[in-house]
């Protein structure tokens, strides 16, 4: 490593949707087994798998948990969530419209159609009271924004937006 540069790491790279139906945010409230987010609400997602894009690992995993064939994506951010050690996510957030509210029965836990309204009345992870509200309200065609985001377990999460972002 040369003098003064940065030690790099390894990131992996995840993907969260939130689907649109009229008003309502479809979110996902994690099964009690999962080892992950059980028993709290989020999008529908996973990790990008080896030779996809994030955008064809957005599009498998809603169809995978809900059974919805979703055509149109749209990228609305891109968070590097960095832990003080160990691998970071590098997360890619996108947002659609589903074409019904009829969604299938997933082993992820249960599905639900939401108002984002409600997101401070649930038991939500931790960033998605600051990230769904950017996500819903940008504009058609609005660039994606970008974040960092830090849980070093010694305090609330940090989320930093690049001042350039959307």
């Amino acid at each position: 490593m040369r003098a003064g540069s940065r030690a790099r790491y390894q990131v992996v790279p995840r993907v969260n949707v939130f689907l649109r139906h009229g008003r309502d945010v479809l979110l996902l409230l994690g099964a009690p087994d999962k080892p992950l987010w059980a028993g709290r609400y989020n999008g529908v997602g996973g990790h990008v798998e080896q030779g996809e894009d994030a955008l064809t690992a957005a599009r498998r995993e809603v169809r995978e948990e809900t059974g919805l064939e979703v055509r149109e994506l749209r990228l609305g951010g891109i968070v590097h969530v960095y832990p003080p050690a160990g691998p970071g996510v590098l997360l890619f957030l996108f947002t659609g419209d589903a074409p019904s509210r009829e969604v299938q029965p997933s082993a992820e836990g249960a599905l639900e159609w939401i108002d984002p309204a409600r997101i401070g009345e649930l038991p939500v992870v931790e960033d998605l009271p600051v990230l769904l509200p950017r996500l819903l309200a940008a504009p058609a065609g609005a660039a994606p924004f970008f974040a960092r985001s830090c849980d070093d377990g010694q305090g609330p999460l940090r989320i930093e937006f690049e001042p350039g972002g959307a």
